[in-house]
């Protein structure tokens, strides 16, 4: 799906960033046109920021120690906000997603912000390559499809037999609490957060594992 990227300055509670995002009509008037040829086309999600993306960014803003001269990872990244705001206090970021479209997009927004230690890449979480690794490993909102869930599972198995730590953001949703009960053994610490944007209040649960 091509369409054009526009910047947007994001403002959240004691910091701000600017990233390139879809514009909405334009995201929104392609996906009614493919509806109609394939009545099953799938949102494309990565065009939007979400409440458990702005949760992760706002934490790891709240807590850069976690992040500090490390290695991180951020998959099924979208738009890259949690791995921005990583890159001012991380070693070295991977943004990553399956689609080139997203890519695309964090690749403009590291150039604009000139963020020398950040690069951007397709990476697919059913293909990791057996040499991919990360001090801290970063996820928000990708527990939404339960076809994924043991995928993803075994995904997070890996990273933590590697010993590295992983900060999930999820909103609370009800078809994905086997999963996180499932991750809770692993559970280092557990906080509950009220997102604000765009009008709306959304609860988010952040793990850390």
């Amino acid at each position: 799906m091509s369409v054009s990227l526009q910047l947007q300055h994001l403002v959240r509670p004691g910091y701000s960033i600017d990233l390139f995002v879809p514009d909405p009509q334009e995201v929104q008037d392609h996906y009614l046109q493919q509806k109609q040829v394939q009545a099953e086309v799938p949102f494309p999600h990565w065009t939007k920021l979400w409440p458990a993306g702005l949760a992760m960014a706002d934490f790891i803003h709240q807590h850069p120690e976690l992040v500090q001269d490390k290695n991180v990872l951020e998959l099924a990244a979208g738009l890259g906000l949690p791995g921005f705001v990583a890159a001012r206090y991380a070693k070295a970021i991977c943004c990553s997603d399956y689609l080139q479209e997203a890519v695309d997009a964090m690749t403009r927004t590291v150039q604009h912000v000139q963020l020398s230690n950040v690069t951007c890449q397709v990476l697919d979480w059913n293909f990791l390559p057996d040499d991919l690794t990360a001090d801290i490993l970063l996820l928000s909102d990708i527990n939404y499809d339960p076809d994924q869930f043991d995928q993803l599972y075994q995904v997070l198995q890996r990273f933590l037999q590697q010993g590295a730590t992983i900060l999930l953001t999820t909103p609370q949703r009800l078809m994905a609490k086997p999963f996180i009960e499932k991750l809770l053994p692993f559970c280092k610490q557990q906080y509950e957060m009220t997102v604000f944007y765009q009008q709306q209040y959304t609860p988010i649960s952040l793990l850390l594992l």
